[in-house]
């Protein structure tokens, strides 16, 4: 691991020590959900609990996986998790319909979601241009399919409904189709296709992802727990993108049937991209969020009518949770480059 590289203030230098010879039996329990399958997407998590940061920090995580059948915000609010791998546009619908969720960091600066084209589309603009048949989940038209229609004139004839592989993407040259910029590239270079990768962030899509959320109830009782959980995880990432081994092991140990390469592929997308330290992570810290970024967030659902009622925003999300210090990476550049 690189150690020169971290950067963590005196502050959390302190917490972790106050935290270091705490014994298995007084670690404080706390279940974490993620949002799908373990993957490389979720490797900082992976990384404190494989590398022991959790535990300095007084807590014993367990991580569910998330998946299909799993609807986390119904587990969160019920209390059946303490904390939630979350997204921001699903949240603030949650807190618009009375449900006690917060958010409290970021961990993608950029939403994953991209639009992925064969080789002779150009452009997002050329793909609406060209009004080519676009496979999307039926959860695309509540967050960036409006987003697509308000900025480049995308049509609703221009759906078709995704069944979540790149098989008739593959079988067919004149489709295009949504996925994770981390994954779905691969299963189509898989297939024998170099496919041009559109990064709807990269054009001025809002959301974060990856977020981490609690209830209110969490926030009251034990808002300690809370900002540790925070820390040692945004520690996790910093361990996870300079030596990724020991989260990798627990990711395959809990999906088996994610493969190296798959992960190294995703690893290496996550820098390319610097979904997680660029933007305002690069000098302010990992996982951190801005009242302008949720406020632009949420300018952008009232204006497409996303939500059936308003939300005060700020009663979304709350910044008092982020790492006193920023936790930074080593710089994008030398991230990129490894």
């Amino acid at each position: 691991m690189k150690l020169k590289q971290l950067f963590i203030g005196v502050a959390a230098v302190a917490g972790l020590a106050a935290f270091t010879n705490v014994q298995a039996k007084d670690l404080e329990k706390v279940t974490f959900g993620t949002n799908w399958f373990a993957q490389a997407e979720h490797g900082g998590f992976y990384q404190a609990k494989a590398e022991g940061i959790y535990e300095k920090y007084g807590l014993d995580v367990e991580i569910k996986m998330g998946g299909p059948q799993v609807n986390g915000m119904q587990l969160l609010a019920a209390g059946r998790i303490d904390m939630l791998m979350g997204y921001p546009m699903a949240s603030i619908k949650a807190v618009s319909e009375g449900l006690p969720v917060v958010t409290v960091a970021g961990i993608f600066q950029k939403d994953p979601q991209a639009i992925i084209a064969h080789s002779d589309v150009s452009s997002l603009q050329d793909l609406a241009d060209k009004k080519l048949p676009l496979y999307i989940a039926t959860s695309a038209h509540t967050s960036f399919y409006p987003w697509l229609k308000a900025k480049y004139g995308f049509t609703d004839d221009m759906v078709r409904p995704y069944t979540f592989s790149v098989a008739p993407f593959l079988a067919d040259k004149g489709v295009a189709q949504q996925g994770y910029v981390t994954s779905e590239p691969y299963a189509v270079m898989q297939g024998g296709e170099t496919p041009n990768v559109f990064l709807m962030a990269d054009s001025g899509y809002p959301p974060y992802a990856e977020t981490i959320e609690t209830t209110r109830k969490m926030l009251k009782t034990k808002p300690d727990t809370v900002k540790r959980f925070v820390q040692a995880t945004m520690e996790g990432w910093v361990s996870y993108m300079n030596n990724p081994a020991p989260g990798n092991a627990l990711i395959k140990k809990d999906n088996p049937e994610m493969t190296d390469d798959q992960i190294a592929f995703s690893l290496k997308t996550l820098k390319q991209y610097q979904m997680i330290s660029g933007g305002d992570a690069a000098t302010l810290g990992l996982g951190v969020m801005t009242d302008a970024r949720w406020q632009t967030l949420y300018d952008l659902m009232v204006q497409e009518k996303l939500l059936e009622k308003p939300v005060n925003i700020k009663d979304v999300y709350s910044l008092e949770f982020l790492p006193a210090a920023p936790v930074l990476l080593p710089s994008a550049t030398a991230v990129a480059a490894e």
